[in-house]
């Protein structure tokens, strides 16, 4: 385990000077997070309103989505300078968990959130799914002759046309990692391959993939739902489409909140914790520009939100082919 966890820290340690820097202040809870910032900002300032309890929040780089934070959690193992993580993906969170880096707590607000989106052992919480989507530019690509499934994009006929981010961060990272365990090793260090051969072009960040299309740089993106949602504020031609990752639907993935194992604010941690995964916090998300999709069904019906059609692939399966998916990056994108 040792050696695998540095294997995954290693390559990260250069991103940790984006990270910001951690105040001294004894009296409040840190919280790392790679939810986007604004709409981070929004949730800690009603935390802060309702409780009186003030946060300092970490924010990680477009680039480095998560990873940058997680590398950095993984670093400070023996004297943790966070309480709380706050992470826009599950995966990495799942990742910690499994290294004993994750402290065991079961929120009370949690109690209606579905099985698949809580650790058994209590060691996160899921909340506020978004699509892994195809964004185009529906001025310049009309919808019927888009691809319908995620492997295509590698086709000569759509790869040159195509933005992706780096795979090794962010959500990018998890859906990868997604391909590996549908499709099997062979298959997903194929698709990857050509990628490449055939042209597409690897970016920092999934709104840098959306900055392409609108740039012109690009016609169509490998993305999240939420920043497809976003980019219409520039370019109100962005579309979503949503490919099939091979067994009828695409990837849905959540925001997670764990507390940090050792942390130095354990009950402020707890408060802050509970408050982000409830179903306060939830129909926030939803109503956001980012239109996150609840995962209690009970919001999505008072919302008139519904999930598209999703991948059967468990999110446990993801994370175990995790490692195997970033190997098969950097040895076949990041040259």
């Amino acid at each position: 385990m040792e050696s695998a966890r540095w294997r995954r820290v290693l390559p990260c340690v250069v991103l940790l000077g984006s990270c910001g820097v951690v105040r001294a202040g004894d009296d409040r809870p840190v919280v790392y997070c790679s939810v986007d910032e604004g709409l981070a900002r929004d949730l800690l300032d009603r935390f802060e309103a309702k409780t009186g309890i003030k946060v300092d929040a970490v924010f990680d780089s477009e680039a480095g989505k998560t990873t940058g934070l997680v590398t950095r959690i993984r670093l400070e193992e023996r004297s943790p300078r966070a309480d709380v993580l706050f992470s826009g993906e599950l995966f990495h969170t799942m990742l910690l968990a499994r290294e004993g880096l994750l402290e065991a707590y079961e929120p009370p607000s949690a109690a209606d959130i579905p099985k698949a989106y809580k650790d058994a052992e209590h060691r996160w919480t899921a909340i506020g799914l978004r699509a892994r989507v195809l964004a185009y530019d529906g001025q310049k690509v009309p919808a019927e002759e888009l691809p319908i499934r995620w492997d295509q994009l590698a086709d000569p006929e759509f790869a040159p046309r195509v933005a992706f981010a780096n795979p090794l961060f962010g959500t990018t990272n998890g859906h990868v990692a997604a391909m590996f365990a549908l499709w099997g090793e062979s298959k997903g260090r194929a698709f990857l391959t050509r990628l490449r051969d055939n042209g597409a072009k690897m970016v920092d960040g999934n709104s840098s993939a959306v900055r392409a299309i609108i740039a012109g740089k690009v016609e169509m993106c490998m993305t999240d739902s939420d920043d497809v949602l976003l980019g219409r504020r520039r370019a109100p031609q962005l579309e979503p489409r949503y490919l099939d990752m091979g067994d009828g639907g695409t990837l849905l993935i959540p925001s997670s909140v764990a507390i940090i194992k050792g942390c130095r604010h354990l009950e402020l941690a707890r408060r802050l914790a509970d408050f982000l995964v409830s179903a306060e916090v939830e129909r926030m998300l939803a109503l956001s520009d980012a239109r996150n999709i609840p995962v209690r069904a009970d919001l999505r019906r008072e919302l008139n939100m519904e999930l598209p059609p999703t991948t059967g692939l468990s999110y446990e399966r993801i994370a175990d082919a995790m490692e195997t998916a970033a190997s098969a990056v950097r040895e076949i994108l990041i040259r």
